[in-house]
C-alpha cells in the first residue's frame, strides 16, 4: 500500500504542476458533464467496469471506488483494486470537490495535498444512478463504472458509442475483471 501511495503522489505531483501549467481541473473540449446531477444519489460504491490505461490502476482488478459525504460539503473518494502481481488489495483515499453548482457533474479530485484532477460525469443512468460514464481533464482518461460488477451488453454498447462519439480512443479501452471475492473488509 505504501508503494502505490508513493506513485500516486509522484504521479500527481507531476500531473498537478503540469495541471498548474495548463490550469485544467475542466472537462475536455466538447466533453460536456451531466446537469441535474444529485450527489446524494452519486454516493456509495460503483464498480470499474471499464477504463483507459493509466499507470496508477495498471494491472489491478477488481477496481472500484467508494464515495462518502463530508461534514464540509465535499466528498470522501476511496478507490479500492486488486494487484494480481503482488497478490494483494490497493488503496488510495481522496477528497471531491464541485467545481461549480453542484447539479453540475464536474468535480476535481485529489489524493495529494493541494494537486486536483479532473472528474466529470458525462453519461449517467438518471433513472437509478446504476451506470455512468466519467471523462477525466483530458481524453486519455476515461471510465465507464456501475453499481453492479457488470453491465448489460446494450448499455456497454451505448456508453462505448457515446465515448467514441466524444473523441476516446475506445478501442484502447480495458474491461476490468471483477471476479476476486476475497476482498478484506474496508
Amino acid at each position: 500500500m505504501k508503494t502505490l501511495r508513493a506513485l500516486l503522489r509522484t504521479l500527481l505531483i507531476v500531473a498537478g504542476l503540469s495541471g498548474l501549467a495548463a490550469c485544467s481541473v475542466a472537462p475536455p473540449e466538447g466533453v460536456v458533464p451531466v446537469t441535474g446531477f444529485e450527489a446524494d444519489r452519486y454516493l456509495g460504491r460503483w464498480y470499474e467496469i471499464a477504463r483507459l490505461d493509466h499507470s496508477f490502476e495498471r494491472g489491478m482488478t477488481d477496481v472500484h471506488a467508494t464515495y462518502r459525504r463530508l461534514e464540509n460539503g465535499g466528498i470522501e473518494v476511496v478507490n479500492r483494486g486488486y494487484d494480481p502481481a503482488r497478490q494483494a488489495w490497493k488503496e488510495a483515499v481522496g477528497h471531491a470537490l464541485f467545481l461549480g453548482d453542484p447539479g453540475t457533474a464536474s468535480l476535481k479530485v485529489s489524493f495529494f495535498g493541494p494537486f486536483y484532477g479532473g472528474y466529470h460525469v458525462v453519461e449517467l443512468d438518471r433513472d437509478a444512478y446504476r451506470w455512468a460514464l466519467v471523462a477525466g481533464p483530458s481524453r486519455d482518461y476515461l471510465w465507464i463504472l456501475a453499481r453492479e460488477r457488470s453491465i448489460d451488453d446494450d448499455v456497454r454498447d451505448r456508453l462505448t458509442a457515446r465515448a467514441k462519439a466524444l473523441g476516446f480512443d475506445t478501442a484502447a479501452l480495458i474491461w476490468v475483471d471483477q471476479r476476486q471475492s476475497a476482498e478484506p473488509a474496508q
